[in-house]
């Protein structure tokens, strides 16, 4: 068993501690052998010195990711003495132009219809109202629509007509696509595990269980299906991409393990401004990147994982560009035990992005200012890496290896308007993927997985182009059972 199949809070403790103790007496009896190496090398007191604070820095790196708080957020300069604070106005009350308005008129009662001054009688003062706004909410109801389908018959006696009824997901099926719809939804938008739906609807007055939910997705699946694959080809048809991965869980009898939480899978996501798709797979290899990647030919934004060098080795006809916030990121977890190194080169990585920030014109005018001054800033990068001393295996020296070994990657940018400077796009885009693993766990089957990673793709899409995931389901759901072309959600906006 490893600590990831571990869910006791006590026991994940207890290993805590056993780990802090055991990295405590290797850091000792590391400390110790490379005394004794260096006395019988010949190696200076200062190079040992600068070992063993090594490894006390590693320990205290490694007791931080276990114990501390995770964040790539620097601290902030604190101000002058002379510098007045900010005056804090909030944002008032917000603008709610989506929401429908509804009048309620209230009236005063008779017997207060009386005048304080003069005991006369209170008129109605037409048209005259003292008005202000209040947000409520009127209760969500499931309703059981009786259909009845009008008959139609010939006097002749020949011919007999029924009128159409609403269009299904399942022949004779008892569930609107609607509610297809608003499971899907639920599930994969607002991260409501289907158990828990069942109990909400209980609650309103439906009595349904989870296995009719999953019928419904499953059916609303196979009508939208196609749309999936579209959505696909259409981000791998741009000339940027973003492509990233996390993991996810089948949970089925063949991948769980006995006291764990089943085998890992891969969510991969490939991106472009106004799409995003998901594939999940099995692995996380070369093969499966190439399944997600195909034969793509433009840019690939990515971090430095080696499966999609190991894909470009292998024929894939991309471009790799790599991401700078993956590099900043290394010299982040590492600046408290080097500051003054990472604070240097954290420094110039800020002026790439303050260059980016100036980047609001036409993409010939981005390339412009990225040769003129990000150009520049990138020398110096590669310099300051280049005279930066610091032993192979600290983690200054593994952060300067790693810019440096996608160093070729990280300077498509300054060639090619549309490559941004990170892959920030597609690590948001997996954020819903990662609610929804926190609260449902994975998927128990693999076609589990397929249905996963078609609602992803379609519902986070509709949200990049500011359209509804209500509205674009119903959209494509309409569209498939007419048998018309199904949408793609920026063809909505």
């Amino acid at each position: 068993m490893t600590l990831e199949d571990v869910e006791d809070i006590e026991q994940l403790r207890r290993a805590a501690l056993l780990l802090e103790a055991e990295n405590q007496k290797m850091s000792r009896l590391i400390s110790r052998l490379q005394k004794r190496l260096n006395q019988l090398e010949g190696k200076e007191a200062e190079q040992l010195t600068l070992q063993i604070a090594e490894l006390e820095q590693h320990l205290g790196v490694m007791r931080g990711r276990m114990f501390g708080d995770s964040s790539e957020k620097r601290p902030r300069a604190k101000k002058k003495a002379t510098e007045e604070p900010a005056e804090q106005t909030g944002h008032g009350p917000r603008p709610q132009p989506e929401l429908p308005v509804i009048e309620q008129v209230h009236v005063a009662d008779e017997v207060d219809k009386v005048c304080d001054a003069c005991g006369g009688d209170l008129e109605t003062w037409d048209g005259q109202f003292e008005e202000s706004d209040e947000v409520d909410v009127l209760e969500r109801r499931f309703v059981m629509k009786r259909i009845k389908r009008q008959k139609y018959r010939c006097r002749c006696g020949q011919c007999i007509e029924t009128a159409p009824g609403p269009t299904k997901l399942q022949p004779g099926g008892r569930y609107s696509k609607d509610f297809a719809v608003h499971v899907a939804v639920s599930k994969y938008a607002d991260h409501l595990p289907l158990e828990r739906q069942v109990k909400i609807m209980k609650r309103e007055g439906l009595i349904i269980d989870s296995q009719t939910l999953w019928d419904q997705l499953n059916a609303l699946a196979r009508v939208v299906e196609p749309v999936h694959d579209k959505l696909h080809a259409h981000v791998l048809s741009q000339p940027v991409i973003g492509a990233d991965e996390t993991y996810w869980r089948l949970l089925g009898a063949k991948g769980k393990k006995k006291g764990g939480v089943g085998k890992r899978w891969q969510t991969w996501a490939v991106i472009c401004p106004e799409a995003v798709s998901y594939r999940i797979l099995d692995s996380r290899s070369a093969d499966a990147a190439k399944q997600v990647l195909g034969g793509y030919a433009g840019v690939t934004l990515c971090d430095g994982y080696s499966a999609y060098q190991s894909l470009q080795k292998q024929g894939g006809k991309f471009v790799l560009a790599h991401c700078w916030a993956h590099v900043r990121r290394k010299f982040v977890e590492t600046e408290d035990q080097y500051p003054a190194q990472c604070g240097e080169v954290l420094e110039m990585i800020g002026k790439l992005y303050g260059i980016e920030r100036d980047c609001t014109g036409p993409p010939e005018e981005r390339l412009a200012l990225r040769r003129e001054k990000s150009a520049a800033i990138i020398k110096d990068i590669h310099t300051w890496a280049l005279e930066t001393e610091a032993l192979p295996q600290s983690s200054l020296g593994r952060a300067i290896a790693y810019m440096g070994g996608i160093w070729e990657g990280l300077k498509v940018f300054l060639e090619n308007p549309g490559v941004e400077l990170d892959n920030n796009r597609t690590e948001r885009a997996l954020r819903g993927v990662v609610l929804g693993r926190k609260n449902h766990l994975g998927s128990r089957s693999k076609r589990g997985t397929e249905v996963s990673a078609l609602f992803y793709s379609l519902i986070e899409s509709a949200k990049l182009c500011g359209v509804g995931p209500h509205t674009y389901l119903k959209a494509a759901a309409d569209a498939a059972l007419r048998r018309n072309a199904m949408p793609l959600p920026h063809e909505l906006a």
